[in-house]
């Protein structure tokens, strides 16, 4: 809304400062200042909100070093991520970018699956929360809303560069460079391969076998792949919210590197500098992510050990689809086990734990155990290390992966 105000300030009137606001990275620095803001004003008042509300977390007594000290610390603190992302979002962003439409879209969906299930929890008394597979149910709907818009918006697309940027030198000794020349912007399902050197794949190759018509079924492949991948990152940053801190703190590391990624796809300079896909308009959610990483960061604020709030699965499932859905729009979604190792590690901590324990009570009539405790933090928690140690190193292992994946641009 400020974007269009300004926009029209600087046309009409020339006001001075006004043009300012065309810049990605001005806005993008504002969203971050506007969701830091919001987040640690309005996460203070809803806390106290939620104590006098008595909306506090049921905690389960699971031998856990100070986990019964958290019982009744007020959760869905979640609500202060979502407010510092849509606000600031919502007055700098260019709200005709479907891109930004899209990331939206995705908050205020999974933000609600995510509240139906905190508030089932919280106020019906219900320990179990949403059934799981109204959950699901609400990840598939938003899969086949990105992936229906993904594939038949006719503002998604790539191009394809004809001409590399190149250096002439004049008679008179001055060098020129030539930008690089990309093609009509063009629909198409290619995203990007880690690690190879012609790092494009395209999903309508995989169903080749189809014919000619190939072309005209790549949703049949491409929207499963999307509702797969929302539904694992969701779930991956619901089970890894766990202790104060882990989640929250991860996910504003992988933003980061996602921003990144977003600003590098969508300059026509650094693409061809780096060979990667050039995605016209995705520079706009620059300012999206920003205000995700403000939000994420001024939620940390009070989310730090010892909490003063937990996110709830208003938080956990709306920072996981948002996760995503934008690897997925800046066709980065195979990075996604690299990027978001913590979150893999520790879906798959579960599921290996829980296999292991039902093939062994078939097997030996009683069931064991890989792990001490599953999610993977629990595990180090039971081994008598202190939360804000585990989540530390979470976070430097955090860093490490979003390094390695930066490193992908390159090493092919």
């Amino acid at each position: 809304m400020l974007y269009y105000l300004f926009q029209y300030l600087h046309r009409v009137h020339d006001l001075p400062g006004a043009g300012v606001f065309q810049f990605i990275t001005f806005r993008a620095a504002l969203a971050l200042i506007l969701s830091l803001l919001i987040a640690l004003v309005f996460g203070k008042q809803l806390i106290r909100m939620l104590q006098r509300q008595q909306v506090g977390e049921t905690v389960r007594d699971l031998g856990l070093s100070g986990q019964m000290e958290k019982a009744g610390t007020p959760t869905m603190g979640g609500l202060i991520i979502l407010l510092g992302i849509l606000v600031p979002t919502l007055l700098v962003a260019e709200l005709n970018n479907v891109y930004i439409l899209l990331m939206l879209i995705t908050t205020v969906w999974m933000g609600l699956v995510g509240f139906l299930d905190d508030y089932i929890k919280v106020f019906r008394r219900n320990k179990k929360g949403l059934p799981g597979q109204f959950k699901v149910i609400g990840q598939i709907g938003l899969g086949l809303i990105v992936g229906g818009i993904m594939y038949f918006h006719g503002d998604v697309t790539i191009k394809e560069r004809t001409h590399t940027a190149q250096e002439y030198r004049l008679d008179s000794g001055e060098t020129v460079r030539q930008l690089p020349v990309y093609g009509e912007a063009e629909k198409s399902l290619k995203t990007t391969i880690p690690f190879l050197k012609n790092n494009e794949l395209d999903y309508t190759s995989l169903i080749s076998w189809l014919g000619d018509g190939a072309t005209h079924y790549g949703w049949l492949l491409f929207i499963p792949i999307v509702i797969f991948i929302i539904t694992a990152v969701s779930n991956g940053a619901n089970l890894t919210d766990g202790i104060d801190g882990l989640a929250t703190g991860t996910s504003a590391i992988i933003g980061t590197t996602l921003g990144i990624f977003a600003y590098l796809s969508g300059s026509i300079i650094f693409a061809d500098y780096l060979n990667i896909m050039y995605i016209p308009h995705t520079g706009e959610l620059v300012v999206f992510i920003a205000a995700f990483v403000g939000a994420c960061i001024g939620f940390l604020w009070y989310n730090t050990h010892p909490a003063q709030v937990f996110m709830g699965d208003t938080g956990s499932l709306s920072i996981g689809g948002i996760i995503a859905v934008f690897a997925i729009v800046v066709r980065k979604e195979l990075l996604i086990p690299l990027l978001c190792g913590i979150f893999l590690v520790e879906n798959l901590s579960v599921m290996l734990q829980v296999a292991y324990f039902k093939y062994t009570r078939r097997k030996y009539g009683e069931g064991r155990r890989i792990l001490l405790m599953s999610p993977l933090h629990h595990h180090y928690q039971k081994k008598g290390y202190h939360e804000s140690k585990i989540v530390t190193r979470f976070w430097i292992v955090g860093i490490m992966l979003a390094v390695l994946t930066f490193v992908t641009l390159k090493l092919r």
